[in-house]
């Protein structure tokens, strides 16, 4: 049974810095790409940061320069740093993922989300 699980979220002050972290939790399967996502109440769903199968990265504007995307393949996880963080950027953020045991079957999977608010 994979698992995509989500963790790193809190509450920290402006200016400050978190890391969340995505774990496709199984065995037998690649972490192909990996999307960020986050939606604050009253607004949709944004799609913030991505990561390729080749480790490309992009970014949303609202989050260039502030957030970076990494992965670690042997342990199935990928990382986004969040640094100089601003109130705009409280949110519930999503990790999605294509997981599968080879590129012929792959499935794409969504986190439950994890709770960001930048508050002073």
């Amino acid at each position: 049974q994979v698992q995509l699980l989500e963790s790193g979220g809190g509450l920290v002050q402006p200016g400050g810095s978190l890391r969340l972290s995505c774990t496709a939790s199984g065995s037998g399967f690649t972490m192909y790409a990996v999307g960020w996502h986050r939606q604050a109440p009253g607004k949709q769903r944004e799609l913030v940061a991505f990561i390729s199968s080749v480790g490309m990265t992009n970014y949303a504007d609202s989050a260039k320069g502030r957030f970076a995307m990494s992965r670690d393949r042997a342990k199935n996880t990928v990382y986004l740093q969040m640094n100089s963080l601003k109130p705009e950027d409280t949110a519930v953020y999503y990790c999605q993922a294509d997981l599968g045991r080879s590129s012929w079957s792959v499935e794409r999977y969504w986190g439950q989300g994890t709770q960001v608010t930048v508050s002073s």
